[in-house]
C-alpha cells in the first residue's frame, strides 16, 4: 500500500467521461459517488478510466525522490504507454481502482486500486493522496469503497507491502476495524487485511449511490 501516482504530485484536470458511449465495457457507474469529507470538503470519487493516462503519467514523474523510494523500495518506475494502459485499463472485477476528483476543477487529487494476489482471495491494494488532500479522510473513503467493490467480487483479503517507516500507510492499517497480520523484516512490512462480506475493515459498507 504505497504511493502509485506520487506523492507531492499535482496532476492534470481529468475530464469524467460525458456519455455512455465514452465508458469501457463493464463500468461500474454505482461506484461513482459524491462523498463529504471530514475537512468539510467534497470529493468525486469513480472507477478509473483509459483517459486518465495523461494525468497519472504527469504525477508519476513529477514525484519527488522520498515517493519514489517509498513506492517502489528505493526503485524507479519508467512510464511507458504500455504501462499506463496498464494502470487505466482494468476489468472493474480482479483489478480494480478509483479515483478521487476535487468537483469544482476536475483535478485528481487521490487514487486507490487492488491487483491480484498470488493467494487466492486476495488482492493486493495501494493507495495515493496528493499532499493537499491528506488527513481530511479521503484514504479511508478510498479504501471503504474499494473494500466493498472487493468484497462483492469474492475478494475476501488485502494484503501489500510498504517501507516499515511509511507512517501514514501504518496509521491506516492500525485504523481498520478488522485485525491485521503486519511482519516487518529488513525495513519491509508486508500486511494482510481480512474483508468481511457485511462489513469492511475501515467502515460499514454501504450499497448503492452517495
Amino acid at each position: 500500500m504505497t504511493d502509485l501516482e506520487g506523492r507531492g504530485a499535482h496532476p492534470r484536470a481529468v475530464r469524467p467521461a460525458r456519455q455512455t458511449a465514452d465508458l469501457p465495457p463493464g463500468y461500474p457507474r454505482e461506484y461513482r459517488r459524491l462523498v463529504m469529507l471530514r475537512d468539510g470538503r467534497s470529493v468525486l470519487i469513480r472507477p478509473i478510466l483509459p483517459s486518465d493516462a495523461p494525468a497519472l503519467a504527469e504525477a508519476i514523474e513529477s514525484a519527488d525522490a522520498d515517493t519514489i523510494r517509498r513506492r517502489f523500495l528505493g526503485g524507479h518506475l519508467q512510464v511507458t504507454p504500455g504501462l499506463l494502459e496498464y494502470l487505466t485499463t482494468v476489468d472493474y472485477t480482479s483489478r480494480f481502482a478509483l479515483l478521487a476528483v476535487e468537483p469544482a476543477s476536475q483535478r485528481g487529487v487521490a487514487i486507490a486500486r487492488y491487483e491480484p494476489a498470488e493467494q487466492d482471495g486476495a488482492a493486493d491494494v495501494a493507495i495515493a493522496v496528493t499532499p493537499g488532500w491528506r488527513d481530511a479522510g479521503v484514504a479511508t473513503e478510498l479504501l471503504r469503497m474499494l473494500a466493498q467493490a472487493a468484497s462483492e467480487r469474492g475478494i475476501h483479503t488485502f494484503t501489500g507491502t510498504y517501507l516499515a517507516d511509511n507512517r501514514p500507510v501504518t496509521g491506516l492499517i492500525n485504523a481498520a476495524d478488522e485485525p491485521a497480520t503486519q511482519v516487518t523484516s529488513r525495513g519491509i512490512t508486508e500486511f494482510s487485511v481480512p474483508l468481511p462480506p457485511d462489513r469492511g475493515p475501515w467502515g460499514p459498507i454501504t450499497r448503492g449511490h452517495r
